[in-house]
């Protein structure tokens, strides 16, 4: 049940509770998707503006997202605020009702859950009062997090907009961010996890370039997430990311955090046109060391012209910079057991840190193209895999390697021989142009390849 004394304090839920909280503006749709929930309302009469209801709703079976053990009762937040009316850059609320679905104990990755949503909030102290007690918690916290970020010219810092937030007041109806900070930095290191799907307004977005580090919650909380400009005309932008980690969770995907992060990332960038997002993600800066003996190349051997290039003897990787902690190992060990998503969602993680620090046109990202590549091809779609390699080869080249460079060599070679191991002739037929122009540029050291590729072609 929810203590409500009736002053704007709440208690600790007790545990496998559900908590639902929305603005006092019932008439709205994000009233009436959170009215829509299962679940028994209690009427009390705390907050500001606010309506409370619970109901018992435990979930079991999760894979432990956050340190604590899945025994322990975990904790997760459901929050979504935008401004009323011409404010609203974000849709947030409308992915309430989706993560609202996930059980409990799959948000948090704990046997027993309690759940606190809130829905277009009107005040930031009643959310501070909620965060307060939910970080009071012993156990596992994650907060989903939707909406979108202000900056206060005055003080440089940014604030989460909530349903009364306009320009001129948004120092009194915003929430800062670093109180969100304030209230989750205290707990232990691994204990927390916040996943947000944000848009930013221009200042903000300028000052994310200029300071990536503007979100940062602190050494212990864990923060996952993605910022989008908000748009400046036309319809509010929808929380796709957050979106998507729900429907991984629905479709009964466990997968661990990072790679979460990383599978919803790419969903979210097919679902949308967002020009450009700036990811948010634990994970720490590769930190080089002396690179060992190059691995045996993959190198295809020479056959004669009309015979389809051969597959490769071995599964590996290309030949990559070595990091302190490898990531290769772990993703190869996956797509080997048979858990291609989730060593393609590691790949994908790794890939979106390198264009992160390194850019697009760098030796880094081309090379978690080309292990992309090389995962689709464990996981039997060599379509997805000669186009990953016709890419590799191409920022190979952007990066003005010679066009008999080994690497540009390997990596038209596998394309050209994933190419011939697609089934469907639609999809061969349309990669086709693309692998001749490469082989017209990179001939490889197979005589008669361009040769056999073209009589393949009629």
């Amino acid at each position: 049940m929810v203590i409500d004394d009736g002053n704007g304090t709440v208690g600790p839920p007790a545990a496998g509770t559900r908590v639902r909280e929305t603005s006092a503006r019932t008439s709205t749709p994000a009233d009436a998707r959170t009215r829509a929930y299962p679940g028994a309302d209690i009427r009390a009469g705390g907050g500001a503006d606010t309506r409370a209801g619970a109901g018992v709703r435990a979930g079991a079976g999760a894979v432990g997202a956050v340190d604590g053990g899945a025994s322990a009762v975990g904790t997760a937040v459901l929050l979504a605020a935008a401004p009323a009316g011409r404010g609203r850059a974000m849709d947030a609320a409308s992915v309430l009702p989706v993560l609202a679905a996930v059980p409990p104990g799959v948000l948090t990755g704990t046997a027993t859950a309690t759940v606190v949503e809130l829905a277009d909030p009107l005040d930031p102290q009643a959310v501070l009062t909620r965060l307060r007690a939910a970080a009071a918690s012993p156990g596992p916290l994650v907060v989903f997090l939707a909406g979108q970020l202000h900056l206060d010219k005055r003080q440089s810092l940014p604030h989460l907009a909530l349903a009364r937030t306009t320009t001129a007041t948004l120092r009194y109806t915003a929430l800062p961010w670093h109180w969100l900070a304030g209230e989750l930095g205290g707990r232990p290191p691994g204990a927390t996890t916040v996943v947000a799907d944000l848009a930013a307004d221009p200042e903000v977005w300028q000052r994310l370039a200029a300071a990536p580090d503007l979100l940062h919650l602190g050494p212990g909380p864990h923060l996952y997430g993605r910022v989008t400009p908000a748009p400046r005309r036309g319809e509010p932008t929808t929380p796709d990311y957050l979106r998507a980690w729900a429907e991984l969770w629905r479709a009964g995907a466990r997968p661990p955090f990072p790679a979460m992060h990383a599978e919803a990332v790419v969903r979210a960038a097919a679902r949308e046109a967002a020009p450009e997002a700036f990811l948010l993600a634990p994970v720490p800066r590769p930190a080089p060391v002396p690179r060992p003996a190059p691995a045996p190349s993959l190198a295809l051997a020479p056959t004669p012209a009309s015979a389809p290039p051969p597959a490769p003897a071995v599964p590996a990787f290309p030949p990559a910079p070595v990091v302190a902690q490898d990531p290769h190992p772990a993703i190869l060990a996956a797509a080997m057991a048979g858990r291609h998503g989730e060593a393609a969602a590691m790949a994908a993680a790794w890939e979106s840190e390198a264009l992160r620090h390194h850019g697009p046109r760098s030796a880094e990202a081309a090379h978690w193209t080309e292990v992309r590549a090389d995962l689709a091809r464990l996981a039997g779609e060599p379509a997805r895999s000669c186009e990953l390699w016709l890419a590799a080869a191409e920022f190979r080249l952007a990066l003005r390697h010679p066009t008999d460079d080994p690497d540009v060599e390997a990596a038209v070679d596998r394309a050209h021989h994933q190419w011939e191991q697609i089934g469907d002739r639609a999809r061969a037929d349309s990669l086709g142009p693309a692998l001749v122009a490469l082989r017209e540029r990179v001939p490889g050291r197979r005589p008669g390849a361009l040769a056999a590729l073209r009589r393949r072609m009629t």
